[in-house]
């Protein structure tokens, strides 16, 4: 039977290595030191610089008239007839391109999913648009397939309308037409492998088991995807959404390549605005002003998506 004095000993042996804990976390941390002092003085000194420039009426067309103004840039902001339509723009433009490359990716990932002769190659070729540099694949969408003289697509509509004995059909500017659709699409095509991964990877974690059961009761396909696929995927689909909302608001590549935010303000974004607030009418202020309420909303939405996705996470670790 052991006494207590001996068991004394092994809890002074055993006090030492419980004093340090804090040295030793210090010790831990002291590595990532460096990385968080660069994190800090990348992102939020020139965030703390913005706010100082939003609290500034200053035009360098007039120089020597900088002044402190406090938040009458945000008033301007928020009263604008320009950024408003920027940001109906913004949301118009966002909402489409993330509900589309969804639905798309949904679809060819759950293609993808299959197996078939050339799965591989299939997969690799569907992810090569979101490889391309976006000022690249809007150069493309706009010359090689939206020019109205020898672009792709006026030249399989001529073909389709010679099929029919007509000459030459109606020739189609697609930027000038329909800009709003025509950037749409671009995005879709460059968004969508993005959607499809992401997707992919949910099929591929579905429990075989669950299927093979639903086969073996009688379900049909739809009604395996519907009531046992869908439900799976949904954390899955709100990270889509959630991704791909925060990486579109920012587009600025195939606004400034293809339309250029015209005609008029048709396709002019919050980001397109910002940019010709600060290069063309040179107000540095009321553009770090527009630059801070976008950041500010953006991390409102991310917060508020990434705690939903947060609980859908925990909701499916606890079945």
């Amino acid at each position: 039977m052991t006494t207590l004095a001996e068991s004394a000993p092994a809890t002074e042996a055993r006090t030492p290595l419980h004093g340090g804990g804090s040295g030793r976390k210090w010790r831990r941390r002291a590595p990532l030191m460096p990385a968080l002092i660069f994190a800090i003085v990348v992102t939020q000194v020139p965030f703390i610089a913005t706010l100082i420039i939003s609290s500034l009426d200053w035009n360098i067309l007039r120089p020597g008239s900088r002044r402190f103004t406090g938040l009458s840039n945000y008033g301007t902001v928020f009263t604008d007839t320009r950024l408003r339509n920027a940001v109906l723009n913004t949301v118009v433009l966002t909402a489409s391109v993330v509900l589309v490359s969804l639905l798309v990716g949904l679809a060819l990932a759950v293609l993808l999913d299959r197996k078939f002769l050339g799965r591989g190659l299939a997969r690799t070729l569907l992810i090569a648009p979101f490889l391309v540099m976006p000022v690249a694949a809007a150069l493309l969408w706009k010359h090689a397939i939206y020019n109205p003289d020898y672009g792709l697509l006026n030249g399989t509509l001529n073909a389709v309308w010679r099929l029919f004995g007509a000459d030459q059909g109606p020739t189609v500017d697609w930027v000038s037409d329909l800009p709003m659709t025509a950037v749409v699409v671009a995005l879709v095509w460059q968004w969508t492998p993005f959607m499809m991964l992401i997707i992919l990877a949910g099929l591929q974690a579905q429990p075989g088991d669950v299927l093979e059961a639903a086969r073996v009761d009688g379900a049909s396909g739809l009604q395996t995807f519907r009531l046992i696929t869908l439900p799976h995927l949904r954390q899955y689909l709100e990270l889509s959404v959630l991704l791909g909302s925060i990486y579109i608001v920012q587009t600025f590549d195939a606004i400034f390549t293809i339309t250029q935010g015209g005609p008029g303000t048709a396709t002019t974004t919050l980001p397109y605005e910002i940019y010709l607030t600060m290069f063309r009418k040179y107000e540095y202020g009321e553009a770090a002003a527009a630059g801070v309420v976008v950041v500010i909303g953006t991390i409102i939405v991310a917060t508020f998506a990434l705690r939903t996705i947060s609980s859908l996470f925990r909701e499916e670790g606890n079945r």
